[in-house]
């Protein structure tokens, strides 16, 4: 198949995907009876490129993102405020950016203690005080305990439960990263007594892309194979059985996958043209098809937010591309933990019947941070001002009403710690190099060349022309708009 080249690709996916957008769509179902549910999907390293809707060239199906495309909202300019994991996960649960809590820019290990501050306001805790029962099924990925390293003998405290869940069953962290053991609220449900060794190049060999794990502790009878169902049963027991509650109930469902290792059930495999990783990508479409089948079973679809989001960009590389012709990153540039467009711009679809519109598409300029400020708009709160200090409230775009950007910027992280800002098409990297996983990660400037990156988004989306010694008053402007964000400790105004 003949390659796609990445700047002719950015521009045919997006007019390829707005073209399947129905301009003008009117609300075809009556408003909530009652404060809606509200289920949060996040997906682990999938793409922009990986699903049909976003990438008309996908090699992957996915049916059920799709059609929750058609229902929804699909956001064409929503990222991550981190290119990797555990610090966009922070992000979205608290509203805030993640530099602001560590100077560490990376994923935290399974044994790491709490990244969220005992009485810090997340969205759980929110909406727990808005009358929500509150379920997080899945990744954690955010500290667990109060010491390092958790000791997972005993009762852990901070556990999700001390930040606002009423209940928790999930990891600790990645599905490469001890402990192998599933933990409920508090503790292990099986005690991790048994070890694996690592595999790949965790293990001292080269190993392919998605074939590594790390060694390290494991509950007797675990399997990484059984992970995506038994998170997707958990999902599907709470919606079946808040369902039929009278107090409304918000969903944090984070699955595992497509994060390697990639390990798809025999059912899935062959799927999809794009190899096991691919495969496994459809196997994730189809645990979120469960999940929303379960909604419309239960007969709460129409009382039912459904935000469906990745935590950062696809690790997908430059051979796989050569290999399967699929971008999973689309046409942008770079893939997870990279500082560019690859790394932190992600899929994102909302479905809200009788307020978002089926099947509009946003190009609002918006970061996963603003879940929180949203949500509040949502269930009619008002955020405290020592909490959510970065998050937007996104409801006026998600209905279509707002007249001027919600945003003036955005800030990111790439993996190793190369902080970019955007404001408008303008985005200003203070770095050479990808800052994550892409070659050259850094790169020493030369005497008297650009110190950083600036690009153009709108006249040049690939990241191609860096224009940084060019346009000197625009990276002064930015750098102080960055600065003055890092020292004023939040963006949002009280």
């Amino acid at each position: 198949m003949a390659r796609v080249g990445r700047r002719d690709f950015v521009k045919s996916a997006i007019t390829g995907a707005s073209a399947m957008a129905i301009a003008g769509a009117s609300a075809a179902h009556a408003a909530p009876r009652r404060a809606p549910n509200i289920v949060f999907i996040l997906v682990d390293d999938m793409g922009w490129g990986d699903i049909g809707a976003y990438n008309p060239h996908s090699k992957i199906p996915t049916p059920n993102l799709d059609r929750l495309a058609r229902q929804g909202m699909r956001f064409n300019d929503m990222h991550s405020s981190s290119a990797v994991c555990t610090p966009s996960r922070y992000s979205i649960l608290t509203g805030r950016y993640p530099w602001r809590a560590s100077d560490k820019s990376g994923a935290l290990s399974g044994y790491a203690p709490s990244l969220i501050d005992q009485g810090r306001l997340t969205v759980a805790g929110m909406l727990k005080k808005a009358g929500y029962y509150t379920a997080g099924v899945g990744k954690w990925h955010l500290g667990l305990g109060n010491s390092e390293p958790t000791d997972f003998s005993r009762p852990f405290h901070p556990a999700p439960t001390d930040h606002g869940f009423d209940y928790y069953f999930g990891l600790a962290a990645s599905l490469d990263m001890p402990p192998y053991a599933y933990f409920e609220n508090d503790r292990l449900v099986t005690p991790a007594t048994e070890k694996i060794k690592a595999a790949g190049k965790e293990a001292g060999g080269k190993g392919a892309l998605g074939y590594h794990w790390r060694g390290g502790a494991m509950a007797p009878g675990f399997k990484f194979e059984q992970v995506l169902p038994d998170f997707t049963d958990k999902a599907v027991e709470i919606v079946n059985r808040q369902a039929k509650k009278a107090e409304p109930f918000f969903l944090y469902f984070a699955l595992t996958s497509p994060h390697n290792p990639w390990l798809p059930l025999p059912e899935y495999k062959g799927k999809s043209l794009a190899g096991d990783y691919g495969d496994f990508v459809y196997q994730t479409d189809a645990m979120i098809g469960r999940v929303l089948a379960a909604i419309e079973d239960n007969g709460i679809a129409d009382d039912t937010i459904v935000y469906f989001t990745s935590d950062n960009g696809a690790p997908w590389d430059d051979e796989r591309i050569e290999q399967y012709a699929h971008r999973a990153n689309a046409g942008w540039r770079g893939r997870k933990s990279d500082v560019w467009e690859g790394g932190h711009r992600i899929p994102c679809i909302v479905k809200w019947p009788g307020r978002v519109a089926a099947g509009s598409v946003s190009d609002e300029l918006l970061s996963l941070t603003d879940f929180m400020a949203t949500m509040a708009a949502v269930t009619g709160q008002l955020l405290p001002d020592d909490a959510a200090e970065d998050s937007f409230n996104a409801l006026p775009a998600l209905e279509r009403r707002n007249r001027k950007p919600i945003r003036e910027t955005i800030i990111q992280e790439s993996g190793k710690g190369i902080r970019s800002i955007r404001e408008g098409y303008w985005k200003l990297e203070l770095g050479l190099g990808s800052g994550g996983f892409s070659m050259p990660d850094s790169v020493t400037p030369a005497p008297g060349g650009p110190q950083g990156q600036l690009y153009d988004l709108k006249a040049d989306p690939g990241e191609l022309n860096n224009l940084w010694s060019a346009k000197p008053e625009i990276v002064e402007r930015l750098t102080r708009k960055l600065r003055e964000a890092e020292a004023a400790g939040r963006t949002r105004n009280p």
